[in-house]
């Protein structure tokens, strides 16, 4: 059976990972996968990506580095998504994998607007969202967990826009059949989310927020956390890959 394969654009800082440990861990709960149906490649380290063929999905996470900077492997990366959608592979992006799928594909990324969007924020379904396989079943907007500097500012052409967030107009985005992505964190758990607002609560202030504020409005996010979950199952990626 082919693995699914994680896409590893980078790692949670140390405090973060030895505490609550990292990112492919975050992604195998969130989508229930078992470790053995895993292939986790370091691509920010310099590992290799396998073919496209020899994989049965694959999820991309997110990094501390920017889209923007172009870096070989991240450009490298990119020319796989291209290769991957060639074949209509189930691809799922999160925060900087969000990002590179839609440069990948032709949209523009950049640094959001009026700073870093951090915290359990509402997430808006947008008019269409019920007839995607992926949202069918969610019946209003839900909360979930946010961490993100750059933004996807112009989406690739025929893209559909899912969800979007009071700041970010494109947090949930369907490229095609098998392919979407998330700005937000479906992988994130509550404690992950506080975690990281407190890693950060120097450069918030920088910018204007109450670090103090936002980690008291941190919450359970089972909806957005349902998402890996219903992407895995829909894609026959759960309980064995095909």
């Amino acid at each position: 059976m082919k693995p699914v394969l994680i896409i590893r654009t980078g790692q949670a800082p140390d405090n973060i990972r030895a505490r609550h440990g990292d990112f492919p861990h975050w992604f195998r709960l969130a989508a229930q996968l078992e470790p053995q149906q895993m292939q986790v490649v370091h691509v920010a380290a310099g590992e290799a990506l396998p073919p496209v063929k020899d994989v049965a999905g694959a999820l991309i996470t997110g990094s501390a580095a920017m889209v923007t900077d172009r870096a070989p492997w991240s450009e490298d990366t990119a020319g796989w998504i291209r290769n991957a959608m060639d074949v209509d592979l189930p691809l799922l992006g999160v925060c900087y994998g969000h990002q590179l799928m839609s440069h990948a594909l032709g949209g523009r990324v950049d640094y959001l607007l009026g700073g870093r969007e951090i915290g359990t924020l509402p997430i808006d379904l947008l008019p269409g969202a019920e007839q995607d396989p992926l949202t069918a079943n969610v019946t209003t907007g839900f909360r979930a967990h946010t961490t993100h500097e750059q933004s996807v500012m112009e989406v690739p052409k025929g893209t559909t826009v899912l969800a979007r967030s009071e700041r970010d107009p494109h947090h949930l985005l369907r490229y095609g059949r098998n392919a979407v992505s998330t700005q937000f964190h479906p992988e994130f758990n509550a404690d992950v989310m506080r975690a990281y607002i407190q890693r950060k609560h120097h450069d918030m202030r920088k910018e204007g927020f109450d670090p103090c504020r936002v980690y008291q409005q941190v919450a359970a996010t089972p909806i957005a956390r349902r998402l890996l979950k219903m992407f895995s199952r829909h894609h026959g990626l759960h309980g064995g890959a095909r």
